[in-house]
């Protein structure tokens, strides 16, 4: 456990709810760790195995300066290289939008990973139709924060567009939590109503 994790048991209401789902002992890949706030805290709260994959340079030394095992490299073209079964759960959060091939990605982290844990931001959420409605522009919010032409979000999807994919690639769906702006949990995703009033979604996987 880093000094960090010794002083402090929090983390974004988001990344506990994703911790909450790994069971302790786990092997776990994070993708797109950034500087391993998450891995971090599964290593000193879980006793996880943790390793790491972030894309930002800056990111993997801040993760390795706190003695994580963290590499860089990219969820559209690396995690081929990993053996089938490596790992207890894979995650990625927050960057499934990000990436080239969103439904590579999915199929790789279940080659990998028994498990997968996924989060977005759901553009299907009433504030980002009501404002894509009245104003005609992309909107801008506290989960989708960048404008247009600077967002690294290429590939923004629904929570029933998440569905679809994963029904279509015969991928389980054991746990689907719809959170609100600040991270909180408010639904079951897999409800009427969470494409609606989901900000953000958490979806645990496993192959069928």
């Amino acid at each position: 456990m880093t000094e960090k994790a010794k002083t402090t048991a929090t983390i974004r209401v988001d990344l506990q709810l994703i911790a909450d789902m790994v069971e302790p002992k786990s092997r776990v890949l994070d993708i797109g760790c950034g500087e391993g706030i998450l891995l971090d805290y599964l290593n000193g709260f879980k006793q996880a195995d943790g390793r790491g994959i972030e894309l930002s340079m800056a990111g993997v030394r801040q993760a390795v300066a706190q003695g994580l095992s963290v590499v860089q490299g990219d969820a559209d073209t690396d995690l081929k290289d990993y053996p089938p079964g490596a790992f207890d759960y894979v995650i990625l959060s927050q960057t499934l939008q990000a990436t080239r091939e969103p439904r590579q990605v999915l199929q790789q982290m279940l080659r990998i990973g028994r498990r997968a844990i996924v989060s977005f931001p759901n553009f299907g959420f009433w504030r980002v139709r009501l404002s894509l409605l009245r104003h005609g522009r992309m909107p801008v919010t506290e989960t989708l924060t960048y404008q247009w032409h600077d967002t690294p979000n290429i590939h923004l999807c629904t929570i029933r567009d998440f569905q679809l994919l994963c029904a279509e690639l015969g991928i389980v769906i054991e746990r689907a939590i719809s959170l609100d702006s600040l991270g909180r949990p408010r639904f079951d995703a897999r409800g009427r109503m969470a494409n609606w009033l989901g900000e953000q979604a958490v979806f645990l996987l496993r192959r069928a």
